[in-house]
């Protein structure tokens, strides 16, 4: 019957709440301050592993064996049930041990960060999402009436390689392949990972490999879906389809960059003095002015924000304002109560 979640105790409910918040946090914290999601990504699998690990050392039962592999684990045989749809997600972030996982993030990150600099972060995480759902469907449909659970983010790592292959195959990253890590291009090292996937495949079918706990389909199926859907997804991405790789850096990356921020700027007609009818007067009035005249651009937006930071006080609570800066962009918050003021 395996686990339910009737079957948790207390304890385990701690387990997954313990879970839950460290597979989010570092993309809270990523979001926040504006870094990248794919090494966030690493951080949140290493997090979630080091969770299983804790609870196997604590209970003496093997990682691959503990409740939440059966929990959260892809069961297809149970898939048809709307309610286990969870598990489309929760797998992707659990593994056997720490070679399983250490293998995928290897891949997440070599692979992942330079392309999330091509994609852009919200663009990257589409294609990761569709690279661990689409393999986690793939293992679906060629094992229905499977009962034992599949765990991993191989899926996603091959969709990672499927989206790079799709839109930039000439760009080169550092990777470990024939014995040597050095810059392979993008097709080559897809040619050798998926060709060694294929042939599994394969020798599994004929009967030549033996038995394995490898699911080589999920693999193949988070590459193919990623690919097929790259292209799409990337068209508005700081780096254009198929530009050479050096305009994902230097200059060009840094326009892309600027540009992103411009568009985010946020607008200054409204201020949140004459909001609460306590317009502005004297010198800060006069500087409010001028950043409405002069705040265009990203440099001279940030010098006069700070600038009026110094003349005003929060209009809610009297409390100091100070500027927050993310990433390109500046803004004035009450440095008391951060939801009274977060102005532009």
């Amino acid at each position: 019957m395996g686990v339910e979640w009737a079957d948790l105790a207390g304890s385990d409910l701690i387990v997954v709440g313990i879970l839950v918040a460290v597979a989010l946090a570092p993309y809270v914290s990523a979001v926040r301050g504006e870094t990248s999601l794919a090494l966030a990504t690493v951080l949140s699998l290493m997090l979630v592993t080091f969770v299983q690990f804790a609870h196997s050392v604590m209970t003496g039962v093997p990682m691959h064996f503990a409740w939440m592999i059966d929990l959260f684990g892809i069961k297809p045989h149970l898939m048809g049930d709307p309610l286990e749809s969870y598990r489309m997600v929760s797998a992707a972030w659990l593994h056997a041990d720490w070679v399983h996982v250490l293998g995928n993030i290897l891949v997440i990150a070599l692979v992942g960060v330079p392309l999330e600099q091509r994609l852009g972060g919200r663009r990257w995480m589409a294609v990761y999402f569709l690279g661990f759902v689409g393999g986690n469907a793939a293992w679906i449909l060629s094992h229905p009436e499977s009962s034992a659970p599949a765990i991993g983010a191989s899926g996603a790592a091959f969709g990672l390689l499927g989206a790079y292959m799709a839109c930039w195959p000439e760009d080169k990253i550092e990777f470990p392949l024939l014995f040597f890590i050095r810059a392979w291009p993008v097709w080559l090292i897809v040619f050798i990972r998926l060709g060694l996937e294929v042939w599994q495949m394969y020798s599994l079918q004929a009967g030549t490999a033996g038995e394995s706990n490898i699911a080589h389909m999920a693999h193949a199926g988070g590459f193919f879906v990623a690919y097929l859907l790259a292209r799409p997804i990337a068209r508005g991405a700081p780096s254009s389809l198929d530009s050479p790789q050096e305009s994902a850096t230097g200059s060009a990356r840094a326009e892309a960059i600027r540009a992103q921020a411009k568009e985010s700027m946020g607008s200054l007609d409204d201020d949140p003095w004459a909001a609460v009818e306590k317009p502005l007067q004297g010198g800060a009035a006069r500087i409010l002015r001028r950043l409405r005249e002069e705040g265009d651009e990203l440099e001279t937006r940030r010098a006069w924000l700070e600038e009026l930071s110094e003349h005003t006080i929060c209009p809610v609570c009297d409390g100091e304002m100070i500027t927050e800066i993310r990433g390109e962009n500046c803004r004035l918050r009450c440095a008391l109560v951060g939801s009274h003021v977060k102005w532009p």
